[in-house]
């Protein structure tokens, strides 16, 4: 039975909600004021001033490694340090990440395998390098393998244009001939890419509507090269590429991946992929057994029914626990300073502190950056997540 009258304010459970919510806010807004009071309480009576004015300062030291952004020693100042450290750190997450999805994915079929040598190499691979200290084994690689296994610049390992030495791996570089006709070739991409987008909603929509299916995957990447490579000569390529050649000591020309940076991605590959591994296997076997059977009774491969059924189903378990590893991959990165890779932790956390002082700033512009790097990747990921996840009535 509901009653006539209607709620008074403070019983209304939505209003009191609303309440306890804004106290606990306002708690915790007052303890980090508080908190940044007694620092800066505590830091005046010791004589030790907070500023950012150091930020426009010359950097007395080198960064050897800096692809993205020029240094110059005697010019650069503490904040374009800040900057190249960032980007650092981006670089080998981005190139961990990629390498530990599909060496994870990889390795986690395998450990779902009907093949027994596979599964058990697998579950090898797995135990081994998921139970081994992320720090020791980025040592390991580095120092036990590389260094000491790899042969100098003369006798370098040969992939094509890519050459793997002692000193890190040569590689080719992308060079700019003309900056008008490169951006006009590079928005020709994305609107390739753009109309890409746009058919394939439209095939979703025709194959809803119809029942009728189109290789969205193959036209589109047939378009997106078609295109690409049509203004790449049109434009008269405005993009060149610059190839390592052995000169008589070393390389000439290209670029060059230090070996801390190579045994870095190396190890958080190998690392992170063991746990990717055991969230696809999770994943897969949480597909029912009616599903796969119901594959084969239509007269699905193998790789029919992962690619068809398995796969699709089961990426709304892989993908929650797999946030979390990205997350970690990027966090783990600040192992580098073990290995001489110049990343944020490194050259921003390390060595800027110690030649300016100021701890508080720079700590607190480390931890906010790899703050923001979490909770980005995050809402990527659990946005990708939400798209996938099987609608139920």
């Amino acid at each position: 039975m509901v009653s006539k009258y209607p709620l008074t304010l403070h019983r209304n459970p939505k209003f009191r909600a609303a309440i306890v919510q804004a106290a606990l806010v306002f708690l915790v807004f007052y303890a980090f004021y508080s908190l940044y009071q007694t620092t800066v309480f505590n830091l005046e009576e010791r004589g030790i001033k907070t500023s950012t004015s150091f930020f426009d300062q010359v950097a007395p030291f080198k960064v050897g490694f800096s692809p993205f952004l020029d240094f110059d020693l005697g010019t650069t100042t503490y904040i374009k340090v800040f900057y190249i450290g960032v980007l650092n750190t981006l670089l080998v997450a981005v190139l961990g990440i990629i390498a530990a999805t599909f060496l994870g994915f990889f390795i986690g079929i395998l450990r779902s395998s009907n093949n027994w040598l596979a599964k058990k190499v697998a579950l090898v691979y797995v135990e081994i390098f998921r139970n081994m200290p992320l720090l020791l084994q980025i040592m390991f690689w580095n120092f036990a393998i590389f260094l000491a296994f790899l042969p100098p610049p003369k006798q370098s390992l040969e992939f094509g244009a890519f050459f793997l030495n002692g000193r890190g791996l040569q590689t080719p570089v992308p060079i700019v001939e003309n900056n008008l006709l490169f951006k006009v070739w590079l928005g020709v991409v994305i609107l390739s890419v753009l109309i890409s987008l746009v058919f394939r909603r439209w095939a979703k929509i025709r194959f809803n509507n119809t029942g009728k299916s189109l290789p969205v995957l193959s036209i589109s990447f047939s378009f997106i090269i078609i295109v690409s490579i049509s203004a790449f000569y049109i434009l008269g390529q405005p993009l060149t590429v610059d190839i390592p050649v052995l000169g008589k000591f070393n390389f000439k020309g290209g670029g060059q991946l230090p070996l801390p940076l190579f045994s870095l991605w190396f190890a958080l590959t190998i690392y992170t992929s063991a746990f990717i591994a055991e969230n696809v296997r999770a994943g897969i076997s949480s597909v029912s057994k009616g599903q796969i059977e119901a594959a084969r009774s239509i007269g699905l491969t193998r790789s029919q029914m992962v690619k068809m059924i398995i796969i699709p189903q089961s990426m709304r378990v892989i993908i929650p626990p797999t946030i979390s590893q990205y997350l970690n991959l990027t966090k783990n990165s600040s192992l580098a300073m073990a290995v001489g890779y110049e990343e944020v932790v490194a050259v921003w956390a390390n060595i800027s502190l110690n030649q300016t002082g100021q701890a508080l700033i720079i700590i607190a512009m480390t931890i906010i950056f790899f703050e923001f790097c979490s909770l980005f990747t995050s809402f990527i990921l659990n946005m990708y997540n939400r798209r996938i996840q099987i609608t139920e009535r």
